[in-house]
């Protein structure tokens, strides 16, 4: 995963670490080696962070340049 788009988007929109990190429900630190590339974000958090950037997960993942998230599922709606 490319983790300089954990870090450009949250400083983007003027987070702090901490903030994310509140949001997620973890410890800062964690957060951080998230950012560093210390540790593996887990695939739940990275859902939770595309819907709270509004964004999608390839977007974070840096599989695209593109910010939109996806329209979707119609199998969500079941």
């Amino acid at each position: 995963m490319n983790i300089d788009r954990l870090k450009e988007i949250r400083e983007d929109r003027d987070y702090l670490q901490k903030d994310i990190a509140k949001h997620l429900k973890i410890k800062q630190q964690q957060y951080s080696e998230y950012e560093i590339g210390k540790r593996l974000i887990p695939i739940n958090y990275i859902s939770e962070l595309a819907d709270f950037y509004n964004v999608s997960i390839d977007y974070l993942l840096s599989k695209t340049d593109i910010k939109k998230p996806y329209p979707k599922s119609l199998m969500s709606k079941k």
